[in-house]
């Protein structure tokens, strides 16, 4: 098991290192916005089962939104799935089919981006019974 966590954390540190060098900084820190994001909507349903928000809207500055696109969606990818492994490093289940919605957006506080997390509002919490995932 010990060597499967080294894989996995190398696989993300080398995520990381590719998404520094094809975009600056804004990348890593969304990554981080985006987990911490996740981390700070925590629901604990029991001992055992700890649920997060599903849906996550990224809204970036018109700068940053323009340096991901020329990239293609394999940003929004990469991001989706650095997500995917956090939460399973840390046991969460998901509400509901994970989406990372990426747009543009002139209205961002920070002059970068801005990450919300919400779970979906068709989702029913009894659909995740214990035992069916």
């Amino acid at each position: 098991m010990d060597t499967l966590t080294r894989i996995e954390r190398a696989i993300e540190r080398f995520e990381d290192a590719l998404l520094a060098k094809m975009f600056p900084t804004e990348p890593v820190e969304l990554l981080g916005a985006l987990r911490e994001e996740c981390d700070s909507q925590v629901v604990m349903c029991s001992p055992s089962r700890v649920v997060v928000p599903n849906a996550y809207d990224v809204e970036l500055s018109d700068e940053v939104y323009e340096e991901l696109s020329r990239h293609g969606k394999q940003a929004g990818q990469t991001l989706a799935d650095s997500l995917m492994r956090h939460a399973e490093e840390r046991g969460y289940e998901w509400a509901g089919p994970l989406t990372v919605h990426v747009t543009k957006s002139s209205d961002v506080p920070n002059g970068r981006y801005r990450v919300v997390a919400t779970p979906l509002t068709h989702i029913r919490a009894d659909a995740f019974a214990d035992g069916a995932r």
